[in-house]
């Protein structure tokens, strides 16, 4: 009975086979496991560009918040720059006026020190003209008194 029963299986096989059942049978599986391969390639492409995707748009993201953030500081340093500005005005007002008062003090100085180097010069000059006129003096009188021994002698 087994033996009729295998006999049948083949039979049918052929029959499948010489029709083109099987034939069919074969490509359309074929198909269908070249179309399952492809989903499944594609749905790994696709998982494979989602982390892609997920790091540059979170670059973008942080690129963006760094761009707000310095456009942010650049306005924060133009509203001190704008706010100090006054006062850097008058400081610098202050500090002219303060080189102005030192520079007329150093220039005072210098006058009152050229005076009294002038003073000390003359005052030097007339000493030394009178120690000359001492010294003439001195080289005089005995000469006067040279004179007189002289005379009388």
């Amino acid at each position: 009975m087994d033996k009729l029963l295998e006999f049948g299986k083949r039979a049918m096989f052929y029959v499948r086979v010489l029709s083109g059942y099987e034939e069919r049978r074969i490509r359309s599986y074929r198909i269908q496991l070249q179309q399952h391969l492809q989903q499944a390639q594609a749905r790994k492409a696709a998982l494979d560009k989602v982390p892609e995707q997920l790091i540059i748009s979170e670059v973008r993201k942080m690129v963006e918040e760094m761009q707000a953030l310095n456009k942010k500081l650049e306005e924060t340093e133009a509203a001190i720059e704008d706010y100090f500005k006054p006062i850097d005005n008058q400081a610098e007002m202050i500090m002219k006026a303060q080189l102005n008062g030192e520079e007329k003090r150093m220039r005072e100085m210098m006058a009152t020190m050229q005076r009294q180097a002038l003073l000390e010069k003359a005052e030097a000059e007339k000493l030394a003209t009178s120690q000359n006129a001492k010294a003439d003096q001195h080289v005089v009188e005995p000469e006067c008194s040279d004179k007189k021994s002289a005379g009388m002698g």
